[in-house]
């Protein structure tokens, strides 16, 4: 059981705790081997047993990211996404409990023909099978596997058993690990400590795994005594010792495991040469738009999350993006739409030069959301709203400018007289939560004219969605006659995707999640667009103010 031998195996696990970036040093390692030239994808195994992310509240996990294939995956993602610009996939992310259900169902059918079936080797096979999944299309030279949790949990045992596997079965140059662990500083003491990094890698030793790189998160540079020491107690090369140290963003990280070449380590050892030095000219221009912003701007995030930035993990990267494009800081002020009132909001969103409402589930916070999309429609204040911010648009609008009191969405109101939102036909019968929404990229056509359109330049658009309540197409002759127009719609269901206000300077609703497909290198459209509204709307309040 083995992949083609084209691919090369990188594994990343983590040590010490969790929550160390092995997302980002996986990406930026990424990145680096892609800008050598090489064909690079990166997937994530989660130790967890839920199926997948999706019904996971976001303060346990971050947001929950969503693939071109409707796949519900870990926010990880995301950061591979964004980092190499590319789409990955439902067998990107895969969780203890996909692995279980598999093996489950393999049984119940009778596949194994009477035998007993066990963690070793009957989990661990179906482990390594969708490990190997995307090395056998033959499209990458190099796979990298991050190994979520932590090196020590029980139930990162059987992922850890697998790695040993596969670099058995691979033999040698085929496969690396690298070992992402915590070197802490002891104010007291006023030293760097190795012995917890020490520690780490001894249980990944029991569990039959050497690392072969060590990458060492730190707040303070690692002096060569460390590392010296790190090297020969830890069984490493002397310059297998990385430093990750913090950085001011994310989007520096390829940069610093350049410097401490990194991706040279893993290519010597893999014993690939390169066809080239990295070509990060792209990249090295984007970090310096984003360090040098001619102008600054407040957007409020209107969400129930906000206490959890992770929760709107794509947002605020998107927002990153947008805002160098635009040589602008953007400055997200993070609001909680249960603190919003008709007393108080126009003191928590006076003085903001843009407000994004954003998505969530459930009633709790959504009245906050509908008055504060009231109090920038007025004001002629820049608005976007993402999935239930464009529905709350919807409802704001009906009952304001339309005076149907009491319209709502069935999500908020079941008995509402007026369900201007409304569920789907189709998740009418649904009764099960996971991976039951409309999920993944569907296609939307955009009104000539329109500015949805001049944004994106073309008429026929692919977004990604996560919602299961929709515009409801009955009211739409009634909102558009008053001037909210429903300016993208979905050729075959007719969903109403996009509305927008006449007479605003620029408040645009989405009915899916445009942040997910912004990357550093491809900025997504909408947000550019509504990042410029801010600084022109900052502008003309000086201007008249």
């Amino acid at each position: 059981m083995g992949p083609m031998a084209s691919a090369k195996y990188i594994f990343v696990t983590g040590g010490v705790t969790s929550s160390l970036g092995k997302g980002i040093i996986s990406a930026s390692l990424g990145k680096l081997l892609q800008a050598r030239g090489f064909r690079v994808t990166i997937q994530k195994f989660d130790p967890y047993i839920n199926i997948d992310p999706g019904t996971l509240n976001p303060y346990e996990h971050g947001e929950c990211y969503v693939t071109d294939d409707g796949a519900e995956t870990d926010l990880d993602l995301g950061h591979y996404e964004r980092f190499l610009n590319i789409c990955t996939s439902q067998a990107n992310n895969v969780t203890t409990g996909r692995i279980y259900n598999n093996v489950i169902t393999k049984e119940r059918k009778g596949e194994y023909l009477g035998k007993t079936v066990q963690v070793v080797p009957h989990i661990t096979d179906e482990i390594k099978r969708n490990i190997f999944l995307l090395g056998e299309s033959g499209e990458y030279d190099f796979i990298i596997t991050e190994i979520g949790g932590c090196v020590g949990d029980i139930e990162s045992l059987p992922f850890l058993e697998a790695v040993r596997q596969v670099r058995w079965d691979l033999g040698p140059n085929n496969a690396l690990v690298v070992h992402l662990t915590l070197i802490p500083y002891l104010k007291a003491a006023k030293e760097l400590k190795t012995k917890p990094t020490q520690h780490s890698v001894k249980q990944l030793l029991e569990a039959g795994i050497q690392p072969d790189v060590l990458a060492c998160r730190t707040e303070r540079p690692l002096p060569l005594e460390l590392r010296k020491k790190l090297a020969l107690f830890c069984n490493v090369h002397l310059n297998s010792v990385i430093e990750a140290i913090d950085a001011d963003s994310i989007y520096d990280v390829p940069l610093l495991m350049k410097k401490e070449k990194l991706d040279e380590r893993v290519l010597a050892k893999l014993k690939v040469s390169s066809r080239k030095d990295p070509d990060l000219d792209h990249w090295k221009e984007f970090l310096g738009r984003l360090k040098n912003p001619t102008e600054e701007v407040n957007i409020g995030l209107v969400g129930k999350y906000v206490s959890l930035p992770d929760s709107y993990k794509s947002i605020n990267e998107a927002f990153v993006h947008a805002g160098a494009q635009n040589d602008c800081k953007v400055n997200v002020k993070w609001i909680s739409s249960e603190e919003i009132n008709p007393e108080t909001c126009e003191d928590i969103l006076a003085g903001l030069d843009g407000i994004l409402v954003a998505p969530g589930f459930g009633e709790r916070g959504m009245e906050g959301k509908i008055e504060a999309i009231r109090y920038v429609r007025e004001q002629k204040i820049p608005f976007f709203g993402v999935c239930l911010g464009m529905q709350c648009a919807v409802i704001e609008f009906a009952r304001n400018v339309l005076k149907l009191h009491g319209a709502s969405s069935t999500e908020l109101d079941p008995n509402t007289r007026h369900p201007v939102i409304d569920l789907m036909e189709e998740q009418k019968k649904v009764t099960e939560k996971g991976g039951t929404m409309r999920l993944g990229a569907y296609a939307c056509r955009l009104k000539k004219g329109s500015k949805a359109y001049n944004i994106y330049g073309e008429s026929i658009i692919h977004e990604r969605h996560r919602h299961r309540y929709e515009f409801n197409n009955k009211y739409l002759n009634d909102i558009e006659e008053a001037g909210l127009k429903a300016v993208g719609v979905n050729p075959e269901s007719g969903l109403v995707e996009v509305v927008e206000l006449k007479d605003h300077p620029w408040f645009i609703g989405v009915q899916f999640h445009p942040e997910l497909k912004s990357t550093v290198l491809n900025p997504h459209p909408l947000f550019v667009k509504f990042v410029e509204a801010a600084i022109n709307y900052k502008k003309s309040k000086t201007v008249n103010g």
